[in-house]
């Protein structure tokens, strides 16, 4: 892995480019090396040669002139040939064991050698000639040097100096040796110091590296360490400063987005942000339990299924393609909800929208409740009034043929002059109750006497109808509670249960202990009430007959409702549950203390 590392990348660059250089160095060197060698023996090889026929020309004995030429050649452990004429010619006696002779063919035989003394030409070859070593003849490379000088007879002679080229490669090769030994050795420091560079180099890039890979975990407290003060340690400052601004960035960001996520969760609208697919990206708990009632009403499951309302789909396409602001209303599980749906811009187009989901139905009822109280309370008024108005009239015509028929108008003007008493009790304790004004005068009673009291009152009513009328007591301790109050809330139930169950039908009162209260049930099998009903049996004036044909026995549709702000000011819960032509259950929970 080191290969592909900054630290082997650049220790592989640094020690390529020394070897490099120094490759060059090495081949430029040795040529000149070569060069400088061959010049100095030539050079020398000239020089020694000049010397000799100085002394050859200006000596007057020849043979002392020789003789001292050939000490000249000795000290320079050279070899040397003189050619006066083709048949005269002098060398000196070699040494034993040191250079060996050549033979003096080959200077007659050459044309270039032969040219010193025939033409009077400096020569300077360097080849391949045959020696003679031990008596035996052998080829070896020569450099020989080859000057013309005048004889006293006016004829032209040669000296020649030669020399092996062995001799000089070896102070070549010496030198080559010397200068690839500096080579390897400058490449092995280059290689440690370039490793080191790169290593320390790269250090404060590998803590950045590490630090990074915190970051991208989450983990902003990571700390390059600044080791020096050049353009590394700017570059460790400067990233410590990004780190440090990024867990602010992070943290604002958190913060803005747990506010946002707190304001969405506190909503009570629902709010679905789409994108340009209309995915969801984000949505609140009542968008959720909006989509969930969608969901559970088309019978899918919202894990798998991924689709959305066809009216959602048809507003999103509408925003998208017009870019205005569109809303629509849905009805869903029995609720109503205003979805209005505004576009959402990336600068010049738009990238999605947001939906808002308001729940509408609390004030779509309590509009309807609006209108249907003043229409119940004008309807129920009206009746008696009338009655009242012609009852009355007959009387004041006297219109009664006699004493009874005078007395049952009498008494039937009396019947409704209650009806109306009654409903403006009723009214008034209602309108008590929901403002608190109604004060409860808790006492502690017996479970069992208190409910046998209040049942007792209807068995008579059960008995003339038919109907079985059952208690089922499960405790027999005591429960404080205002008696007046629950028995008006337990005598309206068993009402009701009794008026609308059939002959032959059953009525049941269950009581017992649930944790620290008491529940009651109040159950039967008759009627039942419609769906689109359930949720509307506690409010003011409601009833399911919407004829409001039950006669005289016809209740004023606020028991109910008194009913449940009753158990509501023992900070209890009253429910329904019913199916149509099956019964009905009203169930009740007081959170009393009860002793066993």
């Amino acid at each position: 892995m080191i290969w592909r590392s900054v630290v082997g990348k650049l220790w592989v660059t640094i020690l390529l480019l020394v070897s490099v250089v120094l490759f060059i160095l090495t081949v430029l060197l040795t040529q000149f090396v070569e060069r400088y060698h061959d010049e100095q023996a030539e050079q020398q090889l000239t020089k020694l040669a000049q010397k000799m026929v100085e002394l050859v020309e200006h000596y007057d004995n020849r043979e002392e002139a020789l003789r001292i030429s050939s000490e000249l050649v000795d000290a320079y452990s050279l070899n040397a040939m003189f050619i006066m004429d083709k048949k005269e010619y002098y060398s000196p006696t070699p040494r034993k064991n040191e250079e060996p002779d050549l033979p003096v063919k080959v200077f007659f035989k050459n044309d270039s050698l032969a040219s010193v003394y025939k033409k009077g030409n400096k020569v300077v070859k360097k080849g391949d000639f045959p020696v003679m070593s031990n008596g035996k003849e052998k080829h070896n490379r020569l450099l020989i040097v080859g000057l013309p000088f005048k004889m006293e007879n006016g004829k032209t002679g040669a000296v020649y100096i030669y020399q092996s080229l062995e001799n000089i490669a070896e102070s070549t090769n010496y030198t080559k040796r010397l200068i690839f030994l500096s080579a390897g050795i400058a490449i092995i420091l280059t290689t440690i110091f370039a490793f080191f560079l790169s290593s320390r180099i790269t250090a404060p890039l590998r803590k950045m590296r590490e630090a990074a890979s915190h970051m991208a975990r989450g983990e902003f407290d990571m700390k390059v360490p600044m080791l020096t003060h050049d353009e590394i340690g700017e570059l460790a400052m400067a990233f410590n400063r990004m780190g440090r601004q990024l867990k602010n960035f992070i943290t604002a960001l958190n913060q803005e987005k747990e506010q946002l996520s707190g304001i969405l969760s506190s909503m009570a609208d629902g709010v679905i942000t789409f994108d340009r697919r209309m995915s969801i990206l984000v949505s609140n708990p009542p968008a959720e339990r909006f989509l969930q009632a969608w969901y559970y009403e088309q019978g899918m499951d919202r894990n798998k299924d991924k689709t959305l309302p066809d009216q959602l789909t048809e507003l999103f396409e509408n925003v998208v393609t017009l870019e205005k602001e569109q809303y629509i209303e849905i009805d869903i599980q029995g609720r109503s909800w205003v979805v209005l749906m505004t576009p959402l811009y990336n600068q010049s187009y738009v990238r999605g929208a947001v939906a808002v989901l308001r729940d509408m139905t609390e004030e779509r009822r309590l509009d309807k409740l609006r209108k249907d109280f003043i229409a119940n309370v004008s309807h129920e008024l009206r009746t008696p009034i009338a009655m009242l108005q012609g009852y009355s009239e007959a009387i004041v015509d006297d219109v009664a043929g006699s004493k009874e028929e005078e007395k049952e108008i009498v008494k039937i003007i009396h019947d409704e002059s209650l009806r109306m008493g009654r409903l403006v009790n009723e009214l008034l304790d209602l309108a008590r109750l929901e403002a608190g004004q109604m004060k409860l005068h808790p006492v502690n009673v017996s479970v069992t006497e208190f409910f046998e009291r209040v049942v007792r009152k209807f068995y008579g009513i059960a008995r003339e109808r038919e109907i079985e009328l059952i208690l089922d007591i499960n405790t027999d301790g005591t429960a404080r509670l205002d008696p007046d109050r629950i028995e008006q809330v337990l005598t309206n139930l068993i009402d009701n249960a009794l008026r609308h169950t059939a002959s032959s039908g059953k009525v049941s009162i269950r009581v017992g202990s649930a944790g620290q209260g008491l529940k009651i049930e109040v159950t039967d099998n008759g009627s039942g009430i419609a769906e689109e009903d359930l949720p509307f049996v506690f409010e003011r004036f409601y009833k399911a007959d919407k004829a409001r044909t039950r006669g005289k026995k016809g209740g004023t549709g606020l028991g109910l409702a008194i009913a449940k702000n009753i158990v509501v000011s023992h900070s209890g819960t009253i429910s329904v549950h019913s199916k149509l032509n099956e019964g009905t259950t009203f169930s009740i929970f007081l959170p009393l203390s009860v002793e066993e």
